[in-house]
């Protein structure tokens, strides 16, 4: 729980660094996509601490890939 109150003040501490800038500069676009990934990262670094399983994308395409690898593997033997 400790390692969550860290992430929170850490994403505080960053959010009241880079918003100011944001705004007084009118980047709202940068605005919004600086929010949405920092709340992306705060979300994913938040399960990690919790010791939630998160999959691994590369998952999906060794299950792509894997079959064409093995047709491959089996047509040039």
């Amino acid at each position: 729980m400790l390692a969550v109150a860290g992430i929170l003040a850490a994403s505080v501490m960053i959010v009241a660094i880079e918003v100011p800038s944001l705004l007084k500069n009118g980047q709202i676009k940068e605005l919004w996509a600086f929010s949405v990934l920092l709340l992306l990262g705060i979300g994913l670094s938040v399960a990690v601490a919790l010791h939630v399983d998160i999959p691994n994308p590369l998952n999906a395409y060794i299950a792509v890939f894997k079959p064409v690898s093995d047709f491959l593997f089996a047509f040039l033997k």
